[in-house]
């Protein structure tokens, strides 16, 4: 996939962290998990769930990013708004 769509699907997931969440200014390099998240556990299902509906309609796609397989990963792909976008990335390609 190319660099074109790691922008549209950024720019998706921030406008859509910012429509749920907009006093918690989400960015790039935004905490998703750990001691410095921007959003609480909640929060976050929420946001996965509406970035998921919203990646599958766009991309014409089933994905599913609360999975086993992310769960498992030794680095998280919900660490951070970049590390979402590159899980989505191979998500997509596979």
């Amino acid at each position: 996939m190319n660099n074109n769509n790691h922008q549209k699907i950024f720019e998706l997931i921030v406008e859509k962290a910012n429509e749920l969440y907009p006093s918690k200014n989400i960015t790039k390099n935004s905490p998703l998990i750990g001691d410095n998240a921007k959003l609480d556990s909640m929060e976050l299902v929420t946001f996965l769930v509406e970035v998921e509906q919203e990646i599958n309609e766009r991309f014409n796609t089933t994905i599913s990013l609360m999975s086993e397989r992310a769960m498992s990963r030794s680095s998280s792909p919900f660490r951070n708004v970049e590390a979402l976008v590159e899980y989505i990335l191979e998500l997509i390609n596979e």
